[in-house]
């Protein structure tokens, strides 16, 4: 049975890993063409349209791709996680249903007008049509995410005599406490994606030798947008994700930063390590005193409560994976700023 689980894991998140690749460079990209058409209007200077026009290209390229990658996505909620999709569908299936009902038709019908459309409309409703694909973009990414905050912190929901989940307080569904800080955090990161497409486009036509105006624009562009979200990935948006993480799920909080005891007095934040499972504990470790509590609490000497405070069936079920893939995370973002 383990097994069967491990195999619907692998096979789900290597589906929605390549799925996410398409939705959050089409996220990022939507604002910062919006940028672009913003800038057309203040200036009134060509390139700048142009630029957004470009760009809405590579845009639409990537929404149809993820519509094609994302359906196999939703029918795997029935084939791989059947009783899980029985049970919470009457709550998972309305932000789900939303994304698909309305940011899916408002992003698709506003991304036609905008291509085709521009004859045949002002330059001030041209731009309308830009900031309304760019609002259901990130409309979508907001249900999407609504949904994934549920489940990791349910709220607003009573479960029925025959084990189904019914939601009671839609608003809830959306003041949730895990919402906000997950849905900031990823658009900032799709930002960070775009903003690293839009610069190595602009970076290569320097390098060509081709396109010079515009190679200047794009890059320009990129770098300021990559390093203004870089900086927002990271604080304040990944700080309070963090703290969210340490408050709702602290077992997870041990695992993905590595503490296997409690530290009573200051925890230190690691920077390098392997996690040995068999005698839990972090080999080769480099770590920061006291750091960690202070990021934490805004305390130095704060306690962190590590892994052997938690049942095992508490805890993670895959805790290297877990904590490689976090500090992964943790030190692209800082080169990333750097």
């Amino acid at each position: 049975m383990e097994d069967l689980i491990f195999y619907d894991r692998l096979q789900f998140a290597f589906t929605i890993t390549f799925h996410y690749i398409f939705p959050q460079l089409t996220m990022g990209l939507s604002l910062i063409i919006v940028y672009f058409k913003w800038q057309y209007l203040r200036k009134n200077v060509e390139k700048y349209n142009d630029a957004a026009k470009f760009f809405m290209k590579i845009f639409a390229i990537n929404f149809t791709m993820g519509v094609v990658t994302g359906i196999p996505m939703e029918f795997q909620f029935g084939t791989n996680w059947a009783k899980f999709s029985e049970l919470t569908g009457g709550i998972i299936g309305q932000t789900l249903a939303m994304e698909g009902l309305f940011s899916f038709f408002l992003e698709s019908s506003f991304l036609v007008l905008f291509i085709f459309g521009e004859k045949l409309m002002s330059k001030k409703m041209h731009f309308l049509m830009a900031f309304l694909v760019f609002f259901g973009s990130w409309a979508s990414g907001l249900f999407i995410i609504a949904t994934n905050a549920w489940m990791q912190h349910p709220v607003g929901y009573e479960i029925l005599d025959n084990g189904k989940y019914v939601l009671t307080n839609f608003s809830a569904l959306f003041n949730n406490p895990w919402l906000l800080p997950a849905f900031l955090h990823n658009q900032m990161a799709s930002l960070v994606t775009s903003s690293f497409v839009v610069a190595s486009i602009g970076a290569f036509y320097l390098l060509r030798k081709q396109q010079i105006e515009y190679g200047k624009l794009f890059l320009k562009t990129g770098v300021i947008f990559g390093f203004i979200s870089s900086i927002l990935v990271a604080f304040p948006t990944g700080d309070w994700n963090a703290k969210n993480v340490i408050k709702y799920q602290p077992a997870t909080f041990a695992a993905m930063e590595g503490v296997f005891e409690t530290e009573k007095d200051g925890a230190e934040i690691i920077l390098i390590g392997q996690p040995n499972m068999v005698e839990k504990k972090l080999d080769n470790k480099i770590a920061i005193p006291k750091v960690l509590s202070f990021l934490t609490y805004k305390n130095w000497d704060a306690e962190i409560k590590g892994m052997n405070e938690f049942k095992e069936e508490e805890l993670p079920t895959n805790i290297p994976m877990l904590y490689y893939s976090y500090h992964i995370m943790v030190g692209l973002g800082t080169i990333f700023i750097g």
